[in-house]
C-alpha cells in the first residue's frame, strides 16, 4: 500500500455500488412494469432543477417525491417508492468492495464521500452495511454541500484532521476528481476502462 496515502475516500454510486451501466441507473429498468411509473416521466419530474436542493440536504427527498407523485396523480406513497428505489439500487461492486475489505488490514482510513441525501446515506450505512466497513460516511445531504464544490472536500479533510495531500478520492466523475486535485487531494478516475488499474495505483 502506498505510504503517501493515509485516507481513501470512496465515491459510492458508480464505484462501490455498481448501479450505473452505460450511463443509466439500472435500478429503474423495471420501474414501469413494477410500479406503473414511466421512466422518462420519472426522470423529468424527479431529477428537475430542484433536485440539487435534495442532494445538498436543503429539501426533503420524501416531500420532493410526494409532491411529484401527487401532481402526476399516482396513488403510490413516496415512502413506498423510496423503499423500492433504495432496495433495487443496492448493487455492490464485488471488485471495489473486495478491495475495501482487503484494505481493512492495512494502515489506511477508509471513508465514503458521496453525493446523496440523508435518507439514502443512512440506508448505505445500515441496510447496505457500509457503516461497519468504513470509518465514516460523508454525504452531501449531511455536509449541505455536494461534490465538486470545494466546501465538500474541505469539510472531509477538516473532519478527518488530515492534510489534503494524504487523501485519495476514488470517483467515477472526472469533474469531481479534478476538483479534489485542485485542492491538493490525490485522485483516481474510476471507469470501466481504468478499474483494473486501481490495484497497482494503490500499490497493492
Amino acid at each position: 500500500m502506498r505510504a503517501d496515502i493515509s485516507v481513501i475516500a470512496w465515491d459510492f454510486d458508480g464505484v462501490l455500488n455498481r448501479n450505473i451501466v452505460d450511463g443509466r441507473f439500472v435500478w429503474a429498468d423495471t420501474l414501469e412494469d413494477d410500479l406503473g411509473i414511466a421512466l422518462d416521466a420519472f426522470e423529468r419530474g424527479v431529477f428537475d432543477a430542484t433536485f440539487a436542493q435534495v442532494i445538498s440536504g436543503k429539501r426533503d427527498i420524501k416531500r420532493h417525491l410526494q409532491d411529484w407523485l401527487d401532481r402526476c396523480g399516482h396513488t403510490l406513497d413516496a415512502e413506498d417508492l423510496l423503499d423500492y428505489w433504495f432496495a433495487r439500487d443496492d448493487l455492490k461492486d464485488r471488485f471495489t468492495c473486495g478491495l475495501l475489505e482487503h484494505l481493512a488490514g492495512h494502515d489506511v482510513v477508509q471513508v465514503i464521500a458521496t453525493n446523496n441525501e440523508d435518507q439514502r446515506s443512512s440506508y448505505i450505512e445500515h441496510q447496505s452495511g457500509f457503516g461497519s466497513l468504513v470509518s465514516q460516511v460523508f454525504s452531501s445531504g449531511r455536509i449541505k454541500s455536494a461534490k465538486p464544490d470545494a466546501a465538500f472536500f474541505t469539510h472531509v479533510s477538516n473532519a478527518l484532521r488530515v492534510a489534503p495531500s494524504e487523501i485519495l478520492l476514488i470517483d467515477d466523475s472526472a469533474t469531481n476528481v479534478r476538483a479534489a486535485k485542485a485542492l491538493g487531494w490525490k485522485g483516481f478516475h474510476f471507469t470501466e476502462q481504468s478499474r483494473q488499474e486501481l490495484v497497482s495505483f494503490l500499490g497493492l
